[in-house]
């Protein structure tokens, strides 16, 4: 009796978790050497770790937080209505946190096409409720997105739209990380 296909189950039910894995764990790609077909590591939410889902939020948040300081700035500086200023930065906060993971995708090997559709696979959804978040703060706290540049207020209200934008992603990034979703995808390539 051939027990190979028990063994090869009894492996990948026994796969290492993220945390024993590192980075390298989550979303891997990996040949089976007996089998030659890839198996993709997932793990269930309960076992993906806090500070994975916020290193994930912040490395969104980066991009993310540039696209939007610039959007809000270019949006008061050229005289943009709130609704521009809102699109500006929204628009900008994509294109920054596309090219963030885009930038360490491409170092790892993957041509410029695949990096694209890796990224838009990881940060779609984590950019989306980020920027939902931050510009509902921005433009729900009076006279911020009528600030100027030079005024606190601005500031300020900017500051803490991140902040909340970071808290309320880092759950969704935890659950979709503990699905094979969202920044899971990035792992393979670390």
């Amino acid at each position: 009796m051939d027990h190979s296909e028990h063994r090869h189950h009894e492996r990948h039910e026994n796969h290492e978790s993220h945390e024993e894995l590192g980075h390298r764990g989550h979303g891997r790609r990996e040949r089976d050497a007996q089998h030659g077909h890839p198996h993709v590591h997932h793990q269930h939410s309960a076992g993906t770790s806090w500070r994975t889902a916020a290193q994930a939020t912040l490395h969104c948040l980066t991009g993310c937080a540039v696209g939007e300081v610039l959007g809000m700035v270019v949006g008061t500086a050229a005289g943009l209505g709130n609704a521009g200023t809102v699109v500006v930065s929204i628009a900008l906060a994509f294109v920054f946190g596309y090219a963030l993971t885009m930038r360490g995708v491409v170092r790892a090997g993957l041509p410029v096409r695949q990096a694209l559709k890796v990224a838009l696979a990881a940060d779609t959804v984590s950019i989306a409720v980020m920027e939902l978040i931050d510009n509902t703060v921005m433009v729900g706290v009076p006279g911020a997105m009528d600030a100027g540049l030079s005024q606190a207020l601005f500031w300020i209200s900017l500051a803490v739209s991140l902040v909340l934008a970071f808290a309320l992603t880092t759950p969704v990034n935890r659950w979709m990380i503990g699905r094979g979703m969202g920044h899971a995808v990035v792992h393979a390539y670390h």
